[in-house]
């Protein structure tokens, strides 16, 4: 029966998946199961009756006699070297990672101790790549962060670089607008006059080249954001109507608003600024018959078509009409109309605006380019703003005092010679403590103009608030900028304030100060 017994507990220790080993007190090996010889690579019989430090690699055999030692002296089951690196040899001399169960055999004479011992070769290899895996993706969040820390940077650079390019590169192109008029109203020589028509037809074209380039490089930086809304769709049709009714009426065309009560859910501002697009592409492009603008509602959404009886685009170039500089039916290096932007601008605020916009075409016939937008809710009726140059002449100018603030020296002397060609009385001063001067010592003026961006980073915004309360009155003022941003546009629903945005012509600029001094 006991013969029984022990050939039962050898087949048990056979079959464990682990090495297992008996040892006595001198640290010699008693038994050994078949997984010894698997892992270590003696046989069987080689490997009873050696010291168990023979399965370790040679710098570790000093060291485990006294552990072995100490052990003996308080035997309890527990793992062997908790806490440190163990690692067995095989016989070839190759070192792998183990992990080792000691349990005593109770009563036993000579003292036996049984040990586990288990190759975690794959799983030290698995905690590696983890660990790797952890460490790699800890740096990548790190230099993600970085990353994150840099375009934050390099948006606040670039939105600082705009925000100066809109203001710094628009003031000459601004100068020589201002002159060309006051020159235009000075001159009378019939040669004069031509040459100042031409003058005024390419700072038009550089301040149209300078407006697109500029808005293209503030879409792609990020820096306009756009402000979500309900807005009545007839209040933009009303804008470009004023806006392009003489333009198209000069070519000889019809713009032409269907009237709608539907309401869309976007940014008001970008909206129409895709729509001014729009308008103007369908007006260079057609030769002959109408523009016509028209909004009908799609379910939850509403469609607004810009309509016209153009020369068409062929089929094969409508994936192309959106790249910059690029004009249907115009060579590379011809004389162009215009520069090509208008699209491009209009596919980058789609985008932005995360809408649609559908394009049908037929060569000879027209297009329609339909910009689909959220349906928003019903917003009240109000009134309509009286369109510029209403009543133009209720007002001389002879009898209007004029405060103009404008810290670069050309601009402001540019604009206080066509005022006072006019016959505006101007005072110039180029700060808010100036006019705050000037208005103390002469009172408060009829009309304020001030330019958005001063020195010392001063705003015109606070020159008008400023002038305001001290004067005790609602001061009427012209804001003159080179900023597009939402804030500005909001702006606009102060009614004693207009916003004209640079470069401004002559015409434009008087014509803005007669209807707003006419209010």
């Amino acid at each position: 029966m006991l013969s029984t017994s022990a050939e039962l507990a050898r087949s048990a220790l056979d079959a464990a998946p682990d090495a297992m080993i008996i040892i006595d007190d001198a640290g010699t090996i008693r038994f050994a199961n078949r997984q010894v010889s698997a892992l270590f690579g003696y046989s069987h019989d080689d490997i009873i009756g050696r010291r168990v430090e023979q399965l370790m690699p040679e710098r570790f055999r000093a060291l485990h006699r006294t552990h072995r030692l100490e052990y003996s002296r308080a035997m309890r089951p527990r793992p062997m070297g908790q806490g440190l690196v163990l690692l067995g040899q095989h016989q070839d001399g190759g070192e792998f990672p183990v992990e080792i169960s000691l349990s005593p055999i109770q009563d036993s004479d000579p003292i036996l101790v049984a040990a586990a011992i288990r190759d975690v070769t794959d799983r030290k290899r698995v905690e590696a790549e983890l660990t790797l895996a952890r460490e790699t993706a800890e740096r990548a969040r790190e230099a993600a962060n970085q990353s994150r820390e840099s375009a934050d940077r390099a948006n606040q650079a670039k939105s600082r670089f705009l925000a100066m390019a809109s203001h710094d590169l628009r003031q000459p192109l601004q100068t020589l607008a201002l002159l060309n008029g006051t020159l235009r109203r000075m001159i009378i020589h019939e040669n004069a006059e031509e040459v100042l028509t031409q003058q005024d037809q390419a700072i038009g074209a550089m301040s149209r080249l300078l407006n697109a380039l500029l808005d293209i490089s503030k879409l792609e930086s990020g820096a306009v954001k756009p402000q979500l809304s309900d807005f009545k769709v007839a209040n933009l049709f009303e804008g470009l109507g004023r806006e392009f009714a003489s333009i198209a009426a000069n070519r000889g065309l019809a713009l032409e608003l269907e009237s709608t009560d539907e309401c869309a859910h976007s940014d008001a501002a970008l909206v129409e600024q895709i729509l001014k697009n729009l308008v103007s592409n369908a007006i260079k492009y057609t030769r002959q018959g109408r523009v016509l603008l028209r909004c009908s509602r799609r379910n939850d959404s509403v469609s607004i078509e810009v309509r016209d009886t153009g020369i068409g685009i062929p089929a094969e170039q409508i994936a192309y009409i959106y790249d910059e500089f690029y004009q249907v039916g115009v060579p590379t290096n011809s004389s162009r109309d215009g520069y090509g932007l208008g699209l491009s601008i209009v596919q980058r605020l789609v985008k932005l605006l995360n809408v649609r916009l559908e394009v049908t075409s037929e060569v000879g016939k027209g297009s329609v380019f339909s910009l689909i937008l959220p349906l928003g809710k019903s917003q009240s009726t109000t009134a309509a703003r009286e369109p510029a140059g209403t009543m133009a002449a209720a007002v001389p100018s002879g009898k209007v005092r004029v405060l103009l603030v404008e810290d670069d020296p050309g601009v402001r002397d540019a604009t206080r010679m066509l005022l006072s060609v006019e016959g505006y009385r101007v005072k110039a001063v180029s700060s808010k403590s100036e006019a705050l001067r000037s208005m103390q010592a002469e009172g408060p003026p009829d009309l304020l103009i001030t330019d958005y961006h001063l020195a010392e980073g001063e705003l015109g915004t606070q020159v008008i608030a400023c002038l305001r309360e001290v004067s005790g009155t609602d001061l009427k003022a012209v804001l003159v900028t080179g900023d597009t941003s939402t804030l500005i546009k909001q702006m606009s629903g102060d009614g004693h304030l207009r916003i004209a945005s640079k470069p401004i012509n002559a015409e434009e600029l008087l014509a803005l100060l007669r209807a707003l001094l006419a209010d």
